[in-house]
């Protein structure tokens, strides 16, 4: 079965590069998994989410559906989407599963979705779902502050965005690429749209991104180099999503974290049906069951997934979902803006930020 696949990270100030070998590698693993026939109907997805909750679905679903061979890729979100998009013109994928509801937005406007209605749409509020029934958030996805706890008492971490800035973080900053990530686009995203909503331009939110560039030792490729450098004080502090921490600290890592006092921007973490997928009446039926209340209240209890549905009892989520939603602040992003603007911010922070530190002249 494949699982995920890990690839080395970049220091800064080099730009990330998307080796062929790895796209081959990738290529190659996903050929292995599908390759191999025992009679059942292959689900395949493509997925950020990660290897526990992924494997927690595979197995749960094929045990009430024995028909049914499901089968994923494990990769960023910015990857799940350049993939589909790439293999347009004979789908791989079943399943879109996972990532900000911005990306599954271009996703839509390219043509890759396909509609479906899952019954358990109409308890998704209206924000988190596409209007022409092309996607539907199933998590809330939440940015934190992160922090390694054996090195950084919590009274000393940072408490907010703005904290990462203090000159005592210098060079021990570690931030996950943000080309590849949809949680770290968004948070530049939230940047770059409160510099655009106080000032009427960008040029303040790039100077906010050029001083925490300034500060940040090295952007690595994937989560598992985030937390393995994180954890080996390679860095001290960081920025990423709620669930990976969540599951850190149930196996005893050191790190911990912060919601931002300013507001987190809360990621619609969605699904969708792939345009042209190769089996899409089982890949409807498997996400009529990822939006099912059996399967959100497992996600939770087991994978530390904040469910999307506003229908179901506070009493039925575990006692970790009860305490993080009350702590909560949400601040709210204009996600048509996010999608609209998203590949353009990224490109100019990519050519103009990455690696260059503090210039007094914005892009």
């Amino acid at each position: 079965m494949l699982r995920s696949l890990s690839f080395s990270g970049i220091s800064k100030p080099g730009r990330p590069g998307r080796p062929i070998l790895c796209s081959l590698a990738m290529a190659w693993a996903l050929t292995l998994a599908v390759g191999c026939g025992d009679g059942r109907t292959p689900v395949t997805i493509y997925s950020p989410h990660g290897r526990d909750l992924l494997q927690l679905l595979e197995d749960t679903y094929e045990k009430n559906h024995p028909e049914i061979d499901v089968r994923w890729l494990d990769m960023g979100s910015q990857d799940v989407y350049d993939r589909i998009r790439f293999e347009a013109a004979n789908p791989q994928a079943d399943i879109w599963f996972g990532g900000p509801d911005t990306i599954f937005a271009r996703g839509a406007e390219d043509g890759l979705l396909e509609p479906f209605r899952p019954s358990w749409a109409d308890a998704v509020p209206e924000a988190s779902q596409h209007p022409k029934d092309l996607y539907f958030g199933v998590y809330l996805a939440c940015p934190i502050l992160v922090y390694n706890s054996a090195a950084v008492s919590p009274d000393d971490a940072p408490s907010d965005w703005d904290d990462l800035l203090d000159p005592r973080w210098d060079d021990e900053v570690l931030i996950r690429d943000p080309l590849a990530s949809g949680t770290m686009r968004t948070v530049f995203g939230m940047i770059l749209a409160k510099s655009l909503a106080e000032t009427g331009d960008e040029a303040a939110g790039y100077d906010w991104l050029r001083r925490l560039d300034a500060q940040t030792k090295e952007y690595t490729l994937n989560p598992a180099l985030l937390f393995e450098k994180l954890t080996r004080q390679e860095g001290l502090v960081s920025i990423w999503e709620l669930t990976d921490i969540l599951l850190l600290e149930e196996r005893n890592s050191p790190l911990r974290y912060r919601f931002a006092s300013s507001g987190t921007p809360v990621i619609d973490d969605s699904i969708a049906l792939v345009r042209g997928a190769p089996y899409p009446e089982e890949a409807k039926a498997f996400i009529e069951w990822a939006g099912s209340l059996e399967a959100l209240v497992l996600a939770a209890e087991s994978a530390y997934r904040l469910p999307a549905r506003s229908d179901l009892p506070g009493e039925k989520l575990p006692a970790w979902a009860q305490k993080v939603l009350s702590e909560l602040r949400a601040i709210d992003l204009d996600s048509d803006l996010l999608a609209e603007n998203g590949r353009r911010w990224m490109d100019e922070w990519d050519r103009l930020v990455r690696g260059k530190g503090v210039d007094p002249e914005p892009p």
